[in-house]
Order: C-alpha cells, then sequence, then structure tokens
C-alpha cells in the first residue's frame, strides 16, 4: 500500500507585503503562542496598523525590519520578517529573521517554505551576510523550522535586556545560514 506523501507546503506558500487589508486577519490568526514567541502582548487593529505602516516605510527606505505576510494557498497564514539592524546578533552583517504561523497553517511545512523564500530574498537584494533565527530555548518548533532550512546552530545565548516572568534571562537558541558565498 503506498503511503501518503505529505505535502511540504513549499508550492503553496508566498510572500507578499501587507496592507491595512490584512489586519484583521493577522489578528484572528494570533493565538498564544504567537503572543509568547513573538509579539509579547495581544495585537490590537491600531497596534497591527501602526507596525504594518512602519514595515511598509522601512521598505520605501531600504532600511530598518520589513515584513511580509505568508500566504498559504493565497490566504494569509502568517507573518515573517528580517531586520538587519537588530541589536543582540552575533555579528555584523547578520539579519534577524522572526516569524508566526497561523494554528490553521501549522505543521504543514509553511514556516520552513516561508524562511527560505525569505533567505532567497535577502540573497537577491544583497541584504547581509548571514540569517539569523533565535528562537527562545523552550520553542522547539522553532528550532525545527530553522533546522529544516539550512540553519546551523550557532549556541545558546542569554539575549541582552530581555528577562523571563521570574526576572531570569531569556535564552535563546541561535541559528546562522549564510546568505553569501563563503569564498567571495
Amino acid at each position: 500500500m503506498a503511503r501518503k506523501r505529505r505535502d511540504s507546503g513549499a508550492d503553496r506558500v508566498r510572500l507578499r507585503a501587507l496592507t491595512d487589508d490584512d489586519v484583521a486577519a493577522h489578528n484572528a490568526g494570533e493565538d498564544d503562542q504567537t503572543i509568547r514567541w513573538l509579539s509579547g502582548t495581544p495585537s490590537t487593529t491600531q497596534s497591527t496598523r501602526r507596525h504594518f505602516e512602519m514595515l511598509a516605510l522601512n521598505e520605501r527606505r531600504g532600511a530598518g525590519k520589513r515584513g511580509f505576510g505568508v500566504l498559504l494557498d493565497g490566504e494569509l497564514a502568517g507573518y515573517i520578517d528580517f531586520d538587519p539592524d537588530a541589536d543582540d546578533l552575533p555579528e555584523p552583517g547578520d539579519v534577524n529573521i522572526a516569524y508566526a504561523v497561523h494554528p490553521r497553517a501549522r505543521r504543514q511545512g509553511v514556516a520552513t517554505a516561508a524562511i527560505s523564500l525569505l533567505c532567497a530574498r535577502l540573497q537577491r537584494l544583497g541584504v547581509g551576510r548571514r540569517a539569523i533565527i533565535r528562537a527562545e530555548i523552550d520553542n522547539a518548533p522553532s528550532a525545527a523550522a530553522a533546522r529544516r532550512s539550512g540553519f546551523f546552530h550557532l549556541g545558546d545565548f542569554p539575549a541582552l535586556g530581555e528577562a523571563g516572568p521570574g526576572g531570569e534571562p531569556v535564552i535563546y537558541r541561535t541559528f546562522g545560514r549564510l546568505l553569501t558565498d563563503s569564498s567571495s
């Protein structure tokens, strides 16, 4: 009996700029995991609009954090951004990547596909030398997505200026993927 092949999601995922029309769907896809691992607080219509406007402004300037909607079969299924100016990265030239996938789209290869698409975009644009994904030590799904996307574990490091609920330092499992030809 032939086994059904699990769809990787790679051919079903696209990235596009976020607009005001995406605010409701973006916020509807936010759950406790998104708040815990990405945003830290629940989003509001106003906070999401402000964030999307900031991302669009940065895209026009070609600087700072820039983000995209992650589409699965044409519907918003998550968020991904990159920030070449992020603090607390391992080395100059590193670019931070952060993302969240809506609950309905998890465990379908969406994060892996989105990360790969974003890394290809960074390479085309010549932004950064290395992509970095930092996953809190307990965030196993994010660490797995980084590995599936060709990232290597660089180490576990405390975040500067971040503390957990009990005041303990937040530890990030840090992964890197070269964006440039290492021979150049």
